[in-house]
């Protein structure tokens, strides 16, 4: 399947190179922006930032080195809840949020 992503370099391989903190660290901030357009009623910036969101979420599923591993699980776990609430809810949750600040405090702690 041929697919034009939006994170181009990222999709092109850079993101297999980063750190599951890192993945979920990047993943929250658009998250986040999804939460600020959504507050501020700008429907076209949330509509990318979902876009965007999901597709690293995507992005992560399909990275090599969580295949066989508990942590595919938790990461699909973590996109159906990201999908339903940014997709079927349109209502992103702030606990989504704390949880993927986490992940970014810690791969900032790392470096």
């Amino acid at each position: 399947m041929i697919r034009e992503y939006i994170h181009k370099n990222l999709a092109a391989g850079r993101w297999f190179e980063l750190s599951l903190s890192e993945q979920l660290g990047n993943i929250g901030s658009e998250y986040n922006r999804a939460i600020t357009a959504k507050r501020k009623g700008d429907q076209e910036r949330y509509g990318n930032a979902c876009d965007r969101t999901l597709e690293l979420c995507e992005l992560t599923i399909d990275d090599q080195r969580w295949r066989g591993t508990p942590v595919l699980k938790e990461i699909c776990r973590m996109n159906r809840e990201v999908a339903r609430t940014l997709v079927d809810e349109q209502v992103p949750d702030i606990r989504l949020q704390a949880f993927f600040d986490g992940h970014a405090n810690a791969a900032r702690l790392r470096k």
